[in-house]
């Protein structure tokens, strides 16, 4: 053992020499040792899990959130009040304006009324005595690029365009659902649908929808017929997808493109902001399992508190052995404080290293990606170091108390 004179009369132990006393000290004992341990590798390693597994969860849910949610946006537009001849506030081209904002894939408006959601729509105009002839069905109006703005398929036949918009022509399309109920399953025949003393033919079904699904029972007619046959003039609702990430952005400016000096009249329904989203999980996940890992760090630092302790205890004749040759109280107790702090060490790094396992675990068993913070993996041994050492303060300070005379006594 290298030693050098601290004062006269007093040998100051080197460092090196310490911690491989110290050392020592806990190999003398593997199996205690080990067991003590295992309370601050379950504490670390609880720790790891939890803030590894947050962030993991967190980071996964702008994967997760469901994509159609987080890019559709909705704007109202109120109708004019009756007998107002105010001009409306969004006419049908304010979907083209809109499509012209950056993050906008698709755009459509739409009108519908109290006075066409429940219409008795037939499909023919025999009327069978005893057989239920009519649907109640809702008839709207909507630009031509509905399928897309609703992320919809034509199930049969296809939707309108420009051309039969211009010409005021007398068709209509169906809504899955719609079709099924007026027994309607193929349009290359022209079928037509009658309600309100007119006919319409049915050139399409549109189905598959994936936002505004109240439209599968529903007939959609072109703007210019809807106003003319049905009194569907004004816009009421126009449907937005956006780019992941662009719905607030667009949720902002949508209503200055569509009524621009009016823009405060229309209401906007946006997806939440993912970012909160993901904060507010993670901060929910890291409060739950946070206090699982405290209790388990300090039931590891209880555990190794008692376990210095009585090693302390069984110790006496070495410590004042130790003492009686002229080591001072302050190497005495940083003898001890030293293993309690080797074993916290030790502690934290198994820990670590078995919470960085369990979480790339867990990542992989989802299909995650892990999310792992360089300074969690390096804080949690030092986590440990500052637990052992903590824990082994009391026993430490006893061991430094006791007097050479009265520990060899005890010791014999």
């Amino acid at each position: 053992m290298r030693c050098r004179r601290d004062r006269p009369g007093r040998p100051r132990i080197d460092p090196r020499d310490l911690w491989s006393e110290a050392l020592a000290g806990v190999l003398a004992r593997p199996v205690r040792s080990a067991l003590t341990t295992l309370g601050t590798v379950l504490g670390i390693g609880t720790l790891v899990i939890t803030l590894g597994v947050a962030s993991t969860a967190a980071n996964q849910i702008v994967g997760r959130f469901d994509a159609l949610t987080a890019t559709s946006v909705t704007v109202t537009v109120p109708s004019p009040r009756p007998g107002s001849d105010s001009p409306p506030l969004v006419d049908w081209t304010g979907a083209e304006a809109v499509e012209r904002l950056a993050g906008v894939v698709s755009a459509a408006a739409l009108a519908d009324s109290a006075s066409t959601a429940n219409v008795q729509v037939r499909a023919n105009e025999v009327v069978a005595p005893g057989e239920l002839t009519s649907q109640t069905l809702a008839v709207v109006a909507a630009g031509p690029a509905l399928p897309e703005a609703v992320r919809g398929t034509m199930a049969s036949g296809r939707f309108y365009d420009g051309g039969d918009i211009g010409r005021h022509d007398r068709v209509a399309v169906l809504g899955d659902q719609a079709a099924r109920l007026l027994g309607i399953d193929d349009v290359r025949h022209a079928p037509a649908v009658f309600f309100r003393g007119q006919s319409f033919t049915v050139i399409g079904v549109l189905g598959g929808f994936r936002r505004e699904h109240r439209l599968s029972t529903s007939v959609i007619l072109p703007p210019t017929t809807a106003a003319d046959r049905m009194g569907l003039k004004h816009v009421t609702h126009v449907l937005l997808n956006t780019s992941l990430g662009a719905a607030q952005q667009v949720a902002r400016q949508a209503p200055i493109a569509l009524s621009p000096g009016n823009e405060d009249a229309l209401s906007v329904v946006a997806p939440p902001d993912l970012s909160k989203a993901r904060k507010g999980v993670q901060g929910d996940v890291d409060g739950l399992f946070l206090v699982l890992g405290l209790v388990s760090l300090v039931v590891g630092a209880i555990g190794i508190a008692n376990v210095t302790l009585v090693t302390v205890m069984e110790r006496t004749g070495e410590i004042g052995l130790r003492r009686a040759l002229g080591a001072s109280r302050r190497q005495v107790a940083g003898q001890f404080l030293a293993e309690s702090t080797m074993i916290g060490l030790l502690g934290g790094v198994t820990g670590a290293a078995l919470g960085i396992v369990a979480v790339v675990c867990v990542a992989g068993a989802k299909e995650w990606t892990p999310v792992l913070d360089l300074r969690l993996a390096f804080g949690a041994p030092v986590a440990g170091a500052v637990v052992g050492f903590l824990a082994g303060l009391y026993p430490s300070l006893r061991a430094a108390r006791m007097e050479p005379v009265d520990s060899l006594r005890a010791a014999s």
